[in-house]
């Protein structure tokens, strides 16, 4: 879901960290007046967490992303309204996109409380259609995309047995939803919360800026240590999300000033947010340069996951490897820097322009 680190030594220097500890699952620590950080686990190589957020709201709890659908972080869910949120109960649930880590207990949580879910409108629907998915069989145009990006038969045949589990790690959705729209005012506790909209990492990413506090809850658009991943997928083989990913970091630091706490998704709040958006943009930048100095001779898509990946790409994260390459060349691509063929067995080849 994410990429390998993308930091340098003068961001590093660059950004701060207030805190020195984060909370244990089914606790919590303020990070600024009603504001409280809460952390749950996660099942994945190299990302251990996720960070969620609980804002005061009046008699109530505003939450902030959910987790993953696991028993774990239901067990920690309860632990929390018995302990550090016991004094209010939960009266909206808002989600910063559709990925499970971020909606999957939303519907577990809604319920319990009867309260609504919050979110934009195509992280609500594009969820619905992948939960969807879920026990179909893998569809040809998927076996197509990834056989024409360099996929072998047991990638392909591994990619048949695992599709579909989407919505494993999603309880079943609300059926209906608040809408949220970019620029939106939203009140929180008496606080004015201004609803910031990226794309790229997913098609319509809630950020929430509050002036007041100077805190911005950035989800998954502005990590401090790691880059969000960026990827195209066989729904729409020859999207762009890079250039929407660039675009998106450009208009944050144009909206949100260099003032604020971020409080992001992984790792732990920092500050440093003009230094980290252009350090965001410059690496993507370079990463295609390079893949375009690569193409001098033809390559496919898993022909050039050195340019961005700095370990060996794992089976399990072949999926989004591949749709990080196929992004970056996309980009390429549209900004007319490379070519695409595809050969007589429908694999497709890319080259400098």
């Amino acid at each position: 879901m994410h990429q390998a680190n993308a930091d340098t030594a003068a961001t590093r220097a660059e950004l701060t960290y207030p805190f020195s500890s984060a909370p244990e699952p089914g606790q919590a620590v303020s990070v600024g007046a009603g504001v409280q950080w809460l952390r749950m686990p996660l099942p994945f190589t190299g990302l251990s967490h996720i960070n969620l957020w609980a804002l005061e709201d009046g008699t109530g709890w505003t939450l902030v992303d959910t987790g993953m659908q696991t028993a774990d972080t239901a067990a920690y869910w309860q632990q929390l309204f018995a302990g550090a949120l016991a004094r209010r109960p939960v009266t909206r649930v808002i989600c910063t996109h559709m990925h499970p880590d971020h909606i999957g207990m939303a519907g577990w949580l809604t319920r319990q409380f009867d309260c609504r879910l919050w979110t934009t409108r195509l992280e609500y629907l594009t969820c619905r259609v992948l939960v969807a998915d879920t026990g179909r069989e893998a569809p040809p145009d998927g076996l197509r995309f990834y056989h024409a990006a360099g996929w072998n038969e047991e990638a392909l045949a591994s990619y048949k047995a695992r599709f579909g589990g989407f919505g494993k790690a999603v309880h079943a959705l609300p059926d209906s939803y608040r809408r949220i729209t970019d620029g939106e005012e939203i009140l929180i506790g008496g606080r004015v919360w201004r609803a910031v909209v990226g794309r790229g990492h997913s098609p319509e990413h809630l950020c929430l800026h509050c002036p007041e506090l100077r805190v911005l809850i950035s989800g998954d658009q502005v990590l401090p240590r790691i880059t969000s991943n960026v990827s195209v997928f066989p729904t729409e083989p020859d999207a762009n999300p890079l250039q929407d990913w660039l675009e998106s970091l450009a208009s944050i630091a144009e909206r949100v000033p260099d003032d604020v706490l971020i409080l992001p998704s992984h790792n732990e709040p920092f500050r440093g947010l003009h230094a980290r958006l252009e350090t965001l943009i410059s690496g993507h930048e370079q990463r295609l340069a390079r893949m375009q100095e690569e193409l001098a001779a033809p390559k496919r898509a898993v022909d050039v996951f050195g340019v961005l990946f700095r370990r060996q790409v794992a089976p399990d994260m072949l999926i989004m490897a591949t749709g990080e390459s196929v992004a970056h060349l996309n980009c390429l691509l549209a900004r007319q820097l490379a070519v695409r063929e595809f050969d007589t067995a429908g694999v497709a080849w890319y080259r400098r322009a």
